[in-house]
């Protein structure tokens, strides 16, 4: 794709696509709209009035609930990017650079590999890990007049978001594997053939998905790897971007505290301790049952604490980190709001009737684009397994396509269409200094190689 190409559709898709809340405004107005069309009330012959509509919006969008799910995935955010400011991912980083990424086609390959594993684990940790990782070897490039492609270093640091919702942290995986969430997602469900839990030892470490992050793991890196090799150009041309720590100060008295790592290390030991506990209380820890929202979060904490040595640290740290979640925060009431009125109001049927009609064999890969679609206009994953979820869970108990498949089918859409979508790429933007149509190409290209993929996975498992 040419330069000249790739700024037309850069420029196309910033026109079409408003503010990711103004986006999640006009999802709410459109499934009012198809609510008062296709709802009916208990009687089953009249709409639902208008003020019903109204207050079945209302109350979802402050379901106290969905609220918990809410913070737990801004958590997860949060987190992994506290982690990811710390001083040993900085020497990580570092250490890499100096012993594997010499030249441009080896340091695209390490960064696009070594994102993907931090967001297997967790999808902010991938996700500012990436993007600081993008940063230092632009800087190391510059400083050292290496030629490399910064741009499409950048697209490998951002490679991270289609692998996270297939790993650990995915937001639709690690809910349905929490105890008594699928009873209250599918409450309305007219179907009772929904397990109290779907572990992750069948979604993420399912051998489909084992496959799929797999080939994702070497196609992508290697993808990326050639286009370096092909290019043509010169060192980029940046200033040094410092890593978060905090000044050497003069304190006294209690602030003395505050600096003492046996508080930070300790407290976070203690936390780490717990976790561990959970793990070994847990009656068949092979089945990873014990990984929930909770302890992927208790876990991090504990990292963060760990690695930032002490308070002020970290703290410094989450004050740069949660300035990254604002945006997607306020987003959630909205979500759950349109989750509501698709529950409370009869559509899920009707929908789960359309989906289901397309067979059991191509049922997966029309969840896959049809989540894909949604994610563009709600890109959140948590936010699109609040709207989504109930419809792909009846429409797979409906069908008899098994719900760990139907639960990955929508990952994968997910994951897709992060490549097109912009939203997640502003905090690596941010710190890269780039701008989306610079990346643009090479994300379009891991879309395409990653929706053969993920196709394939589905037609073969």
């Amino acid at each position: 794709m040419n330069r000249r190409r790739t700024d037309e559709l850069a420029s196309f898709l910033q026109r079409m696509l408003p503010s990711p809340f103004s986006i999640a405004i006009g999802l709410s107005i459109v499934a009012m709209l198809l609510a008062f069309i296709f709802s009916r009330s208990e009687a089953g012959q009249e709409p639902l009035s208008v003020p019903d509509l109204l207050l079945i919006w209302g109350e979802g969008m402050w379901n106290s609930t969905l609220l918990v799910f809410a913070f737990q995935m801004m958590l997860m955010l949060v987190l992994g990017h506290v982690l990811a400011l710390s001083k040993p991912i900085h020497r990580l980083i570092q250490m890499l650079i100096r012993n594997f990424c010499s030249t441009g086609p080896k340091a695209t390959f390490i960064l696009t590999l070594f994102t993907l594993l931090m967001a297997f684990v967790n999808w902010g940790l991938g996700l500012i890990f990436g993007a600081i990782f993008a940063r230092a070897l632009g800087e190391f490039a510059s400083k050292n007049k290496i030629p490399m492609n910064y741009p499409l270093l950048a697209a490998g640091g951002y490679s991270g978001l289609m692998v996270w919702h297939g790993g650990l942290s995915g937001s639709s995986l690690v809910k349905v594997a929490e105890p008594g969430h699928l009873k209250s997602l599918m409450a309305n469900s007219s179907l009772n053939a929904f397990p109290e839990r779907i572990s992750l030892g069948v979604t993420v470490f399912s051998n489909m998905n084992l496959c799929a992050s797999l080939a994702l793991l070497i196609l992508l890196p290697l993808s990326l790897y050639l286009i370096a090799k092909r290019w043509k150009g010169t060192a980029p041309q940046l200033r040094m971007l410092e890593v978060v720590e905090v000044e050497e100060e003069r304190v006294g008295g209690m602030e003395k505290l505050d600096l003492w790592k046996g508080l930070g290390v300790g407290f976070g030991m203690l936390i780490l301790v717990v976790s561990l506990l959970s793990v070994t209380r847990t009656e068949n820890p092979m089945s990873l049952q014990f990984i929930t929202p909770n302890w992927i979060n208790q876990s991090f904490l504990a990292l963060a604490l760990i690695f930032h040595g002490n308070i002020p640290s970290f703290l410094k740290a989450l004050d740069h980190a949660i300035g990254g979640s604002a945006g997607i925060l306020i987003q959630f009431p909205l979500y759950f709001g349109v989750m509501a009125l698709i529950q409370n109001t009869g559509m899920i049927p009707w929908l789960a009737e359309i989906m289901s009609s397309s067979g059991s064999v191509f049922f997966p890969i029309l969840t896959m684009f049809s989540a894909g679609l949604v994610n563009i206009f709600v890109p959140s994953g948590g936010g699109q397994w609040a709207v989504q979820g109930a419809l792909v869970m009846e429409s797979a108990a409906a069908i008899g396509v098994p719900f760990h498949k139907a639960i990955l089918a929508l990952a994968y859409g997910d994951q897709l269409t992060n490549m097109l979508q912009p939203f997640w790429a502003l905090p690596l933007l941010g710190i890269t200094g780039l701008k989306a149509k610079a990346i643009l190409p090479y994300t379009l290209l891991l879309m395409v190689i990653g929706t053969i993929i993920f196709t394939t996975v589905l037609l073969i498992f």
